[in-house]
């Protein structure tokens, strides 16, 4: 706990240089991290390649591999989603709202960072720039916390970012990484009130559950995603099974792919051999309703639980429903209030679902895979958020910005 200690101390004190730090400074040390990763890409793959070997040797599963594998384009892409910020507005010191009372007073409403933010994250090393570079641009020290299957990436990248934002002309502390990557550490992480202002947990179910129900540093809860789509009768099969084997086979990894397929029932017996099948043939494991099975051979039963599951891999649960009534029903009961999709050309069911459905991002007739904060045009995200204080959906800069009051007058008294 002392190191962390120490860390937050390092933090708060770096952190006091971005309060007055032009915009231009700014940009310019994020210029100097996406050039640094590019530069060092080597470096940064001869230490993900320990973490991918770590991985192979305790079983990780492929599609878990291939979340924490890097390789140059996927540094570069890194690099992008930095600098990418370089071009949205800085949204620190923005005047959010001004009132001129009757007595002369006025009153401002004004974006200010957070301070310091706490990110603890799992199998996904590009984490550790976006939340780093995110959250400089947006005026906040971090501290980072890693697990231990990329601990190796981390430490490489973590350094290489340090060097270059001293380099620019801030102090190198605005950037931590725990090393240590036990339990405790996340648990003391949850725990350092006085120094984290926030802390915003990226993981699976059982991180976020930790962190929500241990952390008494503020949290932002970020969610798994059981993404559902739902194919409507008056849908296009081929639209459907393009928006379905998007949304699962794209990429299976991560929180916005599709986990749950909902088709109404007068259009089973044609759509399911169409969209099922397509993703048969992709390696896609379907679990489907008795009424599913009985359309495709296939398919293996589902239990309650499947329907409840973020599969993160090659299987996706499946499931007949009278309408889009029924549809929206299930969603309300399975889903973790990510993303959900209908595919429909029905205007009414459409204003239905995106009214009913009480999710972060709900969508029509579009791949649930968009729910990011590049494609929401808000750059670099430091994640999503499924709850509904603060924040909600991609949280871009203006998401992890708090604000005050400032208030001019010329000597009025109450």
């Amino acid at each position: 706990m002392n190191s962390l200690i120490s860390m937050g101390e390092k933090a708060k004190a770096a952190s006091k240089a971005l309060v007055t730090a032009s915009s231009e400074l700014k940009n310019n040390a994020l210029k100097a991290i996406a050039n640094a990763l590019i530069n060092h890409s080597a470096e940064i793959i001869e230490a993900n390649e320990k973490d991918l070997e770590n991985a192979k040797q305790n079983g990780m599963s492929e599609a878990l591999i291939d979340r924490l594998k890097l390789n140059a384009d996927r540094i570069r892409g890194m690099a992008d989603g930095v600098l990418a910020l370089c071009d949205l507005d800085d949204p620190i010191g923005k005047v959010l709202d001004e009132t001129v009372r009757p007595n002369g007073i006025i009153i401002k409403k004004i974006s200010v960072p957070m301070g310091v933010i706490g990110i603890i994250y799992e199998a996904r090393p590009n984490v550790t720039s976006d939340a780093a570079a995110i959250a400089l641009k947006a005026g906040s020290a971090v501290i980072l916390r890693g697990g231990k299957e990329a601990i190796n990436s981390n430490m490489k990248t973590t350094e290489i970012m340090r060097n270059a934002i001293s380099e620019a002309g801030l102090p190198k502390d605005l950037i931590q990484l725990v090393e240590d990557t036990s339990r405790n550490s996340a648990t003391d992480l949850m725990t350092l009130n006085g120094y984290l202002d926030v802390l915003i947990p990226r993981g699976g179910a059982g991180l976020i559950k930790a962190a929500v129900e241990n952390s008494t540093v503020p949290v932002i809860e970020t969610g798994t995603g059981n993404c559902h789509a739902f194919v409507d009768e008056t849908a296009s099969i081929q639209m459907a099974s393009d928006i379905v084997f998007n949304g699962k086979v794209q990429r299976p990894s991560v929180c916005n792919a599709l986990e749950s397929l909902l088709v109404h029932k007068n259009i089973a017996s044609t759509a399911l051999p169409v969209i099922c099948g397509r993703l048969k043939d992709a390696g896609v494991e379907i679990k489907g309703c008795s009424e599913t099975c009985a359309i495709l051979d296939y398919a293996v039963p589902a239990d309650d639980s499947d329907f409840a599951k973020e599969f993160l891999g090659y299987t996706i649960s499946v499931k007949v429903v009278d309408d889009v009534y029924a549809a929206v029903k299930h969603i309300d009961k399975y889903s973790t209030k990510h993303s959900e999709v209908i595919i429909t050309e029905n205007a009414d069911n459409a204003n239905y679902f995106t009214l009913a459905v009480d999710s972060a991002a709900v969508y029509v007739n579009a791949s649930t895979r968009f729910t990011d904060g590049g494609e929401f045009g808000l750059g670099a995200e430091i994640g999503i958020s499924t709850q509904k204080l603060h924040a909600r959906g991609p949280m871009g800069l203006r998401e992890i910005t708090s604000y005050k009051y400032v208030t001019h007058g010329n000597g009025q008294i109450r």
